[in-house]
């Protein structure tokens, strides 16, 4: 028998309240060290004071009274990484809440661990495809960007996200390593009805195998909500460092950033504009510069972050978007105007940019997309004189008409994500004014007609567009 004693750190709680303890004790604890309280209960001390410890709880207070014993358990906060998450449901400790059972991985990692530096990165190069037309053409996000999506309540910013879950089963479900793309979705502060009817989304497009959903809902206590980006964020490096890809959609960093207010001003830091702390900057900043593209020596794998920002009345000039928008590599704008005009997705094409992402875009839509993204800049500048009525000249009608023509181009269905060559055809015949001389709401009918011919005719044709250039292919079949 081993007779060996256990010796353990331990303190006491001097007071406890809402999500708060105090801690005498603990002497030793280092900050943000995970503590283990009488009831079972886990906690993380952040606040080290000279004569206490602030902890704050993972769960209900209610559970802890004044007196309890309090001990270290000598660990930083850590997770289950690896690939026995996909396809699982976890809260921001990486417990299963699924009911699939225990999660049989074998490696954890640490939650807060520092982004890569500049020597291990290489610049974004390959594509991250989303199946969304308006994003893959005129936003383009390549594997280890950081791009935001940012708009009202009820925009469809949640939509984007699922598609580009859903569009890449059909890179996961081939055999090269280098195309799969394991995705990671963290919902922050959302109801669990919802979190549940997304998980359901998922599994019935047989997207749930590549993807680890990490749960950190409402009625969860704040300091989880505040940690679920960073769970997720290490479970998403782990393929990043092992020459995989993964993509990690935060969802939403509003709501994260609400529970870490909420800490901060119960453990009584100073409150900054907005009463946000100080370093709410900080807590966005250190999780998105762990989304990084490695270089080939560091093994060649990504991490490609989509955060979510909810945005009050359109107001991006707040505290928290102005914020994530700095440290993004660009955003993907949505309006609840166009939405309710029913231009879905609501894509603000003129505010959206993606800053690095037009190095990864593919070859074949360079060559379509180059000329849209003018022709639509040129309609929205038409389009607001022509609101006067007064006759145009022709040049700036066929602008209008062109215009009114790609918009109608750009609208999609929820969860229909579109492979590229097949996108690279519709727009291509947009603008080449094939479609000039087509009544604007038969567009979609059109969309679809033509899809299925290429579909049934042209096979060759789309795997040119998928793997090379067109300047050969696409005139010879379109005219």
């Amino acid at each position: 028998a081993d007779t060996s004693a256990e010796l353990e750190e331990t303190g006491r709680v001097l007071s406890i309240g809402d999500g708060i303890a105090r801690v005498y004790g603990l002497r030793n604890v280092q900050a943000e060290e995970m503590v283990e309280f009488s009831s079972g209960l886990k906690g993380m001390s952040l606040n080290l004071e000279p004569d206490n410890v602030g902890v704050v709880v993972f769960g209900n207070d209610r559970l802890i009274k004044e007196g309890d014993v309090v001990k270290r358990t000598g660990a930083i906060v850590d997770v289950p990484v690896g690939e026995e998450l996909l396809g699982r449901v976890v809260d921001a400790l990486g417990n299963p809440i699924d009911g699939k059972g225990p999660v049989s991985s074998k490696t954890r990692r640490r939650v807060g661990l520092k982004a890569p530096g500049i020597i291990p990165r290489i610049s974004v190069r390959e594509p991250m495809q989303t199946g969304i037309k308006a994003v893959d053409s005129l936003v383009p996000i390549g594997r280890g960007q950081r791009e935001l999506i940012i708009g009202d309540r009820q925009t469809g910013k949640t939509s984007i996200a699922i598609d580009t879950i859903i569009n890449q089963k059909r890179f996961n479900d081939g055999t090269d390593e280098k195309k799969k793309l394991y995705c990671i979705y963290v919902a922050i502060g959302q109801k669990r009805s919802t979190v549940a009817q997304l998980v359901k989304r998922l599994t019935d497009a047989d997207a749930m195998k590549y993807t680890i959903v990490v749960s950190a809902t409402a009625s969860d206590a704040a300091p989880l909500q505040y940690l679920a980006p960073y769970s997720g964020c290490s479970m998403g490096e782990y393929f990043r460092d092992n020459g995989k890809h993964a993509l990690i959609i935060y969802d939403d960093l509003s709501k994260q950033a609400v529970a870490y207010r909420q800490m901060s001003l119960l453990l009584r830091r100073p409150p900054g504009r907005e009463a946000y702390p100080g370093d709410v900057f900080y807590l966005h900043s250190r999780l998105l510069e762990r989304a990084a593209k490695m270089n080939d020596s560091f093994g060649g794998g990504s991490l490609t972050a989509l955060p979510v920002i909810e945005t009050q009345a359109g107001d991006v000039s707040a505290y928290i978007p102005t914020n994530v928008i700095s440290i993004t590599d660009g955003q993907i704008f949505l309006e609840t105007e166009l939405f309710y005009k029913g231009i879905r997705p609501a894509i603000n094409v003129g505010l959206s940019v993606s800053r690095v992402g037009s190095a990864a875009q593919t070859r074949a839509m360079k060559q379509v997309a180059g000329t849209m993204k003018l022709e639509l800049a040129q309609y929205r500048e038409v389009a607001a004189f022509a609101q006067f009525g007064s006759d145009l000249d022709a040049a700036t009608q066929q602008l209008l008409n062109r215009g009114v023509r790609l918009t109608e181009l750009l609208k999609q269905g929820q969860y229909v994500p579109m492979a590229i060559e097949e996108q690279v055809a519709v727009i291509y015949a947009g603008v080449r004014g094939h479609l000039d001389k087509l009544e604007p709401s038969k567009i979609t009918k059109f969309e679809s007609a033509f899809l299925a011919h290429v579909l049934s005719q042209h096979q060759a044709l789309l795997s040119t567009i998928r793997y090379d250039d067109l300047s050969y292919f696409i005139p010879r079949v379109l005219t």
